[in-house]
């Protein structure tokens, strides 16, 4: 029998996920969570073959639950599930270790075979996202580039950016102007939801 964790916060979603994956006769849902920095407690306690993971929860994301378990239980193996089918996030979610990545709209008889899948070792990703990845190529952001935008998104000054990074406005500028130019936005709000939408951030 293989033993699956779900983690989702969106309650509906995660009984649903659960009534269908009880209805394979080798897979059994033994623990739910709705935070993502729940996951590896759980997985700790309940010892799952393979964890399901949202990309979007509190806490803490599916793909920072992944690298967590991949770190720490590297027998868990970690399947991305998200709505956003943006090949940013399938890149980061397989540069952490993730075993699958799927989008939440395909069919259960096809989550059920990548979890089979992972059991026996191979990595699944949704086929047309795969294609979107590689046609994208790896995010053009700095680390420090991305750090700044994730900061600019919701509006923030040069100086507050500044302080909560504990860098200079000059660095900060600069990061902000080379972003801005990577993503070929006009403005910094603008090259953070550019990168957002592309999963750099």
């Amino acid at each position: 029998m293989i033993r699956v964790l779900v983690a989702e916060d969106q309650s509906m979603v995660r009984g649903a996920l659960r009534a269908l994956l009880d209805l394979e006769e080798d897979i059994t849902v033994v623990a739910e969570v709705g935070r993502g920095d729940q996951v590896l407690a759980a997985a700790r306690e309940h010892a799952p073959d393979v964890a399901l993971l949202d990309i979007e929860m509190p806490g803490q994301d599916g793909i920072e639950a992944a690298r967590e378990l991949a770190a720490e239980l590297p027998a868990v193996r970690a399947v991305v599930l998200t709505t956003f089918g943006r090949p940013g996030f399938l890149r980061r979610a397989m540069e952490v270790g993730a075993a699958g990545f799927l989008v939440k709209d395909a069919p259960v008889a096809e989550l059920a075979r990548a979890i089979r899948a992972v059991v026996a070792g191979e990595r699944v990703i949704d086929r047309e996202l795969a294609a979107a990845a590689l046609a994208l190529g790896a995010t053009p952001l700095s680390a420090r580039e991305a750090d700044v935008l994730r900061e600019a998104a919701d509006g923030a000054t040069v100086a507050d950016i500044a302080r909560r990074l504990f860098l200079s406005e000059g660095t900060v500028r600069n990061y902000l102007s080379s972003a801005i130019g990577k993503t070929g936005a006009r403005t910094r709000v603008e090259a953070a939801r550019v990168a957002a939408d592309k999963g750099w951030l």
